[in-house]
């Protein structure tokens, strides 16, 4: 068993869809199990093409399975393999679409480099789209990085700067951006501290026009995280919010270093306690973007809200 990673680079709508559904029509002839996992209109427009083949195939809105790409190896690519024991997977996927602001692509191409370490033993083909016209140069690089071969053209080429997995994921441990001077803080250091963090997330998410069900998701995803600093730090940490445009954000600072790569991307065991916080906070967030040092852990949560810029 094995991984086949690759990616596509497309210039029109014509290579899109031909490059994706023979790729799919290929797959189910050899008898895989096949996801189609697509940005919203597009999802439509597959189906529409592969109309013959619809009901041995499945298809997933990527713009809202995959709003944070955090979710996407859990919820969608683990998901649908553990849907389909004993098969080969086949899934043809666009994680990182014209539109994906420059907040969430590092967060894209770290999700695209873990897939490599996830799935390394499994027997798996996974093909990313990428619109080599409307994405600039940088992007199209990082793309080479995290896939060990692409198609041009219709040709499939070896990546010369394909890195490994582990190493390519380090390169988006990026600083995140800064908090405006204008933000409310509260530092916690105990247990006890909690139900005071919930109320203050839930206070500010209220006044910054968060729906009330988003702010139940960011509150429960906010309390996991700060309990992690209580147990896994040995100290306490520090809640950060504010509005930002059409989003309300969520920092959680403490002093402890997330040295495992994976964390947050894949289900623990039943039978395991704890392991769960990330991974739930990717569930409910519509982007968690980490930065984390030996000095120090920044986890930055993200809500839209349609709401105003901050005052």
């Amino acid at each position: 068993m094995t991984l086949d990673h690759l990616g596509l680079l497309y210039r029109n709508s014509h290579e899109y869809l031909t490059g994706m559904t023979g790729f799919v029509r290929e797959a189910v002839a050899a008898g895989d199990a096949v996801l189609v996992a697509v940005p919203g209109p597009d999802v439509a427009v597959f189906r529409g093409a592969l109309a013959d083949v619809n009901g041995v195939v499945s298809f997933t809105d990527m713009a809202e399975a995959g709003r944070n790409p955090g979710r996407i190896i859990p919820g969608v690519l683990l998901a649908f393999a553990a849907a389909h024991p004993g098969r080969r997977t086949s899934i043809v996927g666009e994680s990182l679409w014209p539109g994906r602001t420059a907040l969430e692509q590092p967060a894209c191409f770290q999700h695209e480099a873990l897939i490599n370490a996830v799935f390394a033993e499994r027997d798996t083909t996974i093909l990313c789209a990428y619109d080599a016209t409307r994405l600039d140069g940088s992007v199209l690089a990082d793309a080479w990085r995290t896939h060990p071969a692409m198609i041009v053209d219709g040709v499939r080429r070896g990546s010369g700067s394909y890195a490994d997995p582990i190493a390519a994921a380090a390169r988006f441990n990026q600083p995140l951006p800064g908090a405006p001077e204008r933000c409310a803080r509260f530092a916690y250091a105990a247990p006890t501290d909690l139900g005071r963090v919930r109320r203050f997330v839930a206070e500010h998410a209220a006044k910054a026009g968060l729906a009330e069900t988003r702010i139940e998701d960011l509150v429960t995803a906010v309390n996991e995280l700060a309990e992690n600093t209580l147990v896994h730090t040995g100290g306490g940490g520090a809640v950060t919010v504010w509005a930002d445009g059409g989003q309300f954000v969520c920092r959680i600072t403490d002093a402890g270093h997330l040295t495992d790569p994976l964390a947050g991307r894949i289900p623990p065991s039943s039978r395991t306690e704890g392991g769960r916080g990330l991974l739930l906070a990717h569930h409910l967030c519509d982007l968690v973007r980490v930065h984390t040092t030996p000095d120090g852990t920044m986890f930055q949560l993200y809500m839209d809200a349609g709401i105003g810029a901050a005052p």
